[in-house]
């Protein structure tokens, strides 16, 4: 059965902006939206363009802001209102995001312009455009050995860096340090160790080895069980615009393909592989693989 996915996230959006002065949980926020919680993080990132606590805190403190220029409450009461349990907690997130505490924000003449504004969805945001080819498999276990990067999906964090990244592991044929790959010609872009309240997660790019395979030292090794995959092949592109079909299969797999699958993602990793597809100049391709599960029918 087809999901409004626009309809879910909205709804939660609109629970935050009444709710700011209670206690918010990713959990709780997941449960509103009829998707489990790692779900209802990734998808609510790629509609909204940030992960759902990074949101609640920015317009927690867009409120704080405006009710220091506009009040005279009292700092300490404003930062309880708003649901920061600890008055020294609000005046260190106050101040990473403006740059000064909120006593300095209140009396300063000229106020940074980092107001926060409240998201609504577009229910035609992402319509037409793009075709994607798609098959479910089940994958074994396998190993990895390869390089980390830590970013974030906060503010297009990691659509910066992931590119630069690829870019410093092909300039230095960093490839050639992976011991004994089992697919010589297949590299794995792999997304795991999430962390939901702040968006940070890790960016790996490595190849598959035997088990127990030993890393050399800079590189790390991870082994992931066996599950079941969501494989999508994103269209052509030249070079030029390879890294933007890429991310745009990403976005569309979720404001998409998701909503009428019967699937969610179960939480574990993601990845993409690249083979001899990427290679050349024109009709590059990749694989994006995401891990489903079965949605659960919740019955009333």
């Amino acid at each position: 059965m087809e999901m409004d996915y626009e309809v879910c996230i909205q709804r939660t959006l609109d629970y935050i902006e009444e709710n700011l002065h209670e206690r918010i949980t990713l959990e709780g926020l997941a449960e509103l939206a009829c998707f489990s919680p790692f779900h209802y993080h990734r998808v609510f990132q790629f509609l909204v363009g940030e992960s759902v606590m990074e949101y609640v805190r920015k317009r927690r403190l867009t409120h704080a802001a405006l009710r220091l220029l506009q009040s005279e409450d009292k700092v300490v009461d404003i930062a309880f209102d708003l649901g920061f349990q600890y008055h020294e907690s609000f005046n260190r997130a106050f101040k990473k995001y403006y740059g000064r505490s909120p006593r300095e924000y209140r009396s300063a003449i000229v106020h940074p312009i980092s107001l926060h504004q409240r998201a609504y969805l577009n229910i035609n945001r992402y319509t037409g455009g793009m075709n994607m080819d798609m098959k479910l498999i089940k994958k074994p276990a396998f190993h990895i050995i390869g390089y980390d990067l830590k970013t974030r999906n906060t503010d297009g964090e990691n659509n910066r860096e992931v590119p630069k990244f690829w870019q410093h592991y092909i300039q230095n044929n960093l490839g050639a340090q992976i011991p004994n790959p089992l697919h010589q010609n297949q590299e794995l872009g792999l997304c795991t160790d999430y962390n939901t309240t702040t968006g940070e997660f890790v960016y790996m790019i490595g190849m598959e080895v035997a088990e127990g395979t030993q890393a050399p030292e800079g590189l790390s090794y991870r082994s992931f069980p066996e599950m079941e995959y969501a494989v999508f092949t994103t269209p052509k592109a030249s070079e030029e615009n390879f890294t933007q079909s890429i991310q745009q299969t990403w976005v569309k797999i979720f404001s998409k393909w998701f909503p009428d699958s019967g699937y969610e993602h179960n939480g574990k990793v993601e990845f993409e592989l690249y083979d001899e597809r990427c290679y050349g100049k024109d009709n590059k391709q990749i694989d994006i693989y995401i891990p489903v599960v079965k949605k659960a029918v919740k019955v009333k």
